[in-house]
């Protein structure tokens, strides 16, 4: 089995998608993938390999000129129905914020993402919606890390978020690995532009723990060359412990020169 990147949407990203043999997909290329909401068009963005991965999104065909050519056009009209329902949206005051409207593949459909706090009785606005457009319509409620991830925005580093730069799937991240890290319990710190957690918390934090191992819990006492004392501190990367003496002083030492 071979699999492929392909660039997607604003949404899906960048996608590893099953290859099928009797489809040729080249770098450069458009292609169109089977996804929950329906199909998509994709541009491939690397050359297939194999892989072992099972439950990828398949690739399903290459489009024609004149599919692709229909695509570019209904991208045209998006920000006319995005206008036209954030507008309704205000006439119902409906508690609810618009990302952005997108035509699916094929102009079968046409998607609105919005996010809100509550839930949302929009089946009027689906009414006013499909009688405007005159095609299916579907409301999307996203969160708000997805909202992040489509709108884009600076992380406290001074670079484009992560998530609308370069990934895919949002992993977990838990305050557990923030204290592994030793970061300040600082919300301002911690946090990314949606709210939540930083997910590049998560980066090192494998290697923290990998690293913290042979590390004595915080709190433990422990023997060192200068006496018996509490440790009180942990450095990762600089493989030191701090420990504070019977006497009050406080002493770092490499975690090798612990006293079994």
């Amino acid at each position: 089995m071979k699999s492929c990147h392909v660039r997607i949407d604003r949404v899906a990203g960048i996608t590893e998608m099953e290859v099928p043999d009797e489809i040729i997909a080249v770098a450069g290329e458009y292609v169109v993938g089977e996804f929950d909401k329906g199909p998509a068009l994709g541009v491939v963005t690397t050359e297939p390999q194999d892989t072992q991965k099972e439950g990828l999104k398949k690739v399903i065909r290459k489009p024609t000129a004149d599919e692709v050519a229909q695509y570019f056009s209904l991208k045209e009209s998006e920000p006319r129905a995005f206008g036209f329902c954030k507008e309704k949206i205000k006439q119902m005051n409906l508690p609810m914020k618009l990302l952005f409207a997108e035509y699916l593949f094929g102009g079968t459909k046409l998607l609105f993402y919005f996010v809100s706090e509550s839930r949302v009785d929009f089946r009027e606005l689906v009414k006013e919606l499909a009688k405007e457009f005159k095609i299916r319509i579907e409301l999307r409620q996203v969160g708000v890390r997805d909202e992040a991830k489509i709108v884009g925005g600076l992380g406290n580093c001074g670079n484009v978020c992560c998530c609308k730069k370069f990934l895919n799937n949002f992993s977990i991240v838990s305050i557990k690995m923030v204290k592994e890290q030793s970061l300040a319990l600082n919300p301002a710190k911690i946090s990314g532009i949606c709210g939540r957690l930083m997910c590049c918390l998560s980066y090192e934090y494998d290697m923290y723990v990998g690293y913290k191992k042979g590390f004595p819990k915080l709190g433990k006492r422990i023997k060192i060359p200068q006496g018996e004392g509490k440790v009180v501190k942990h450095n990762t990367l600089m493989s030191t412990i701090t420990v504070e003496l019977d006497d009050g002083k406080e002493v770092t030492v490499q975690a090798k020169d612990i006293l079994q």
